[in-house]
């Protein structure tokens, strides 16, 4: 790429951070996140979780390995946009097919490198996520597009924020398609996508499962209709108080004994169709190094995150209008509920990414456990008690 021109971040709270440009040229505006994983920033920058934030990577160097298009999760980049350290001079990978920064300009991202990412993480973490700009000019001598400081601070105020933000009409499909069973076909399932990576669905696929995606306005209707196996909620972007469409769609299939499996957006959407409520981190989780207990096995998995709400489920809680809910995976850093068990219909989910796009994969088993739920229309295992939970921590309301 050619020399860069200078660039800078600007924060709401009035914080700057100056770089250099990277990507394509111009301003963008977002809440601004970190992701604190060393790999897998091309599933990053295309996971639909992502849309209208700007992510800032916690790793130094970023665009080692170049990118590809088998990596990609959708069909184009979703982040607002993308910060960064130092970034590769060059791409070093036998699958490489293209640079980073090209990629950034082909999908017409505008980042910023050269940023004191540590400086700017730790301020997230002080501050909680917030919206920013960032501004670059070309390598030519061109002015930043707004000029004066205040100005840009101006437009960053003027820009949404996450908290109440409805997405996944931006994310969903507009048409249903079907990802075919891989041999012999064990089960189908309606997958409602609120922005759902490509490699979930291949999860089932592997697993012999023939996973129709649905748009997620699709009809109680469309979405029983055809008499699947299983529900499978999506993980998808901004406030799940926001998607009661999808709320409702999950308590139809609850209510006609259908089994429904959601990650990320879904747990989320799963918990308030349960009748818990959900809440904005202060920061939230991403990346894919986040440790989280399950409470049924006892077992500690490393997995992949990105989420900047939870759900709220006080213990001991009133019985909802499905029976009673147990948490069944905690995070480990802060309390938070990573998992959900309906203890009297077959319901589960995972506030995390088990598909493993980009790693790790010890969360894998949770789409045999969906299989099982499926083959016997029975609630999957919940811990027995869950003392000692919630600790006393900041990641709950």
């Amino acid at each position: 790429m050619s020399p860069r021109g200078p660039a800078v971040l600007v924060c709401e709270d009035g914080r700057t951070f100056d770089g250099q440009a990277y990507g394509a040229i111009g301003q963008t505006f977002g809440e601004a996140v970190f992701a604190t994983g060393m790999t897998g920033y091309q599933e990053t920058l295309t996971d639909p979780s992502y849309h209208r934030q700007v992510v800032v990577m916690t790793t130094p160097q970023v665009g080692n390995t170049g990118v590809n298009a088998a990596d990609a999760e959708s069909e184009r980049v979703w982040v607002a946009g993308f910060v960064i350290r130092d970034p590769a001079r060059l791409a070093s990978s036998w699958r490489a097919e293209g640079s980073l920064e090209a990629y950034l300009v082909d999908h017409e991202v505008v980042g910023i490198a050269g940023v004191d990412t540590r400086a700017l993480t730790r301020h997230l973490r002080e501050h909680g996520a917030m919206r920013v700009g960032v501004f670059s000019a070309a390598a030519e001598g061109e002015d930043l597009p707004v000029p004066r400081a205040g100005d840009r601070l101006a437009q960053v105020l003027d820009s949404p924020g996450m908290l109440g933000a409805d997405l996944t009409g931006d994310v969903t499909t507009r048409e249903p398609y079907v990802v075919p069973a891989l041999g012999t076909r064990r089960a189908t399932v309606a997958a409602i996508d609120l922005g759902v990576k490509r490699m979930t669905p291949r999860r089932l696929a592997e697993r012999g499962v023939e996973v129709h995606v649905l748009p997620a306005r699709t009809s109680a209707e469309t979405l029983l209709g055809a008499g699947p196996d299983g529900v499978f909620l999506s993980n998808g972007p901004g406030d799940p108080a926001t998607a009661e469409h999808a709320v409702g769609l999950v308590r139809a299939a609850i209510e006609a004994g259908v089994p429904v499996f959601g990650i990320c957006f879904g747990h989320q959407i799963l918990g308030r169709a349960l009748g818990l409520g959900t809440y904005k981190l202060r920061f939230g989780h991403r990346g894919i190094n986040q440790p989280v207990a399950d409470l049924t096995t006892g077992r500690v998995e490393i997995t992949a995150h990105n989420h900047g709400f939870a759900v709220h489920a006080p213990q001991p809680q009133t019985p909802g209008p499905y029976g009673e809910v147990a948490v069944s995976h905690v995070g480990l850093n802060d309390g938070v509920v990573e998992g959900l068990v309906a203890r009297d219909v077959p319901a589960f989910s995972v506030q995390y990414h088990p598909e493993a796009a980009a790693g790790p994969h010890d969360s894998t088993y949770l789409f045999d456990r969906f299989l099982q739920m499926m083959a016997t229309r029975q609630p999957p295992g919940a811990p027995t008690r869950t003392a000692g939970w919630p600790p006393s921590d900041t990641g709950r309301p």
